[in-house]
């Protein structure tokens, strides 16, 4: 099974126009058991994936209570990130449990990264586009 998305136009100074890929990706509430779908950036270097701070409330986890609190480096600096080592998220029918870190600032987008998510995928970014294919071995119906 293959699921593709179309990358998005985003205005650059330095090249006019740069294609981001970007893919929706849903992440379970813990306390209604619905799904909250996410623009979220495929980012092949994010060693996990993050999101933005206000979205912890909005999937009922407490920052303080639920994660550990962790101190990252990345190109922007050091960031303090809040870990919780199992959620659920899904990307079409594939649905898993991956380590979330929620970044202690509201203005960033949400990424994708590699520990239990991307690296269970073969990725192509192509003309635009990013093809998730995902091995049948790997994945569980969502439901």
């Amino acid at each position: 099974m293959a699921v593709k998305s179309a990358h998005v136009a985003i205005p650059s100074p330095l090249f006019g126009v740069v294609f981001r890929p970007v893919v929706k990706a849903e992440f379970k509430i813990k306390i209604t058991g619905e799904w909250l779908e996410l623009p979220m950036i495929v980012d092949t270097g994010a060693d996990y994936t993050l999101l933005p701070r206000w979205v912890a409330k909005d999937l009922g986890v407490d920052l303080e209570k639920d994660c550990e609190k962790h101190t990252t480096f990345g190109i922007g600096g050091t960031e303090i990130v809040f870990v919780q080592r199992k959620m659920t998220v899904r990307l079409n029918r594939w649905m898993g449990d991956i380590p979330v870190g929620f970044v202690n600032r509201d203005n960033v987008t949400g990424l994708l990264g590699r520990q239990d998510f991307l690296e269970k995928f073969r990725l192509i970014f192509e003309n635009h586009t990013t093809t998730f294919i995902m091995p049948r071995a790997r994945h569980r119906a969502a439901h």
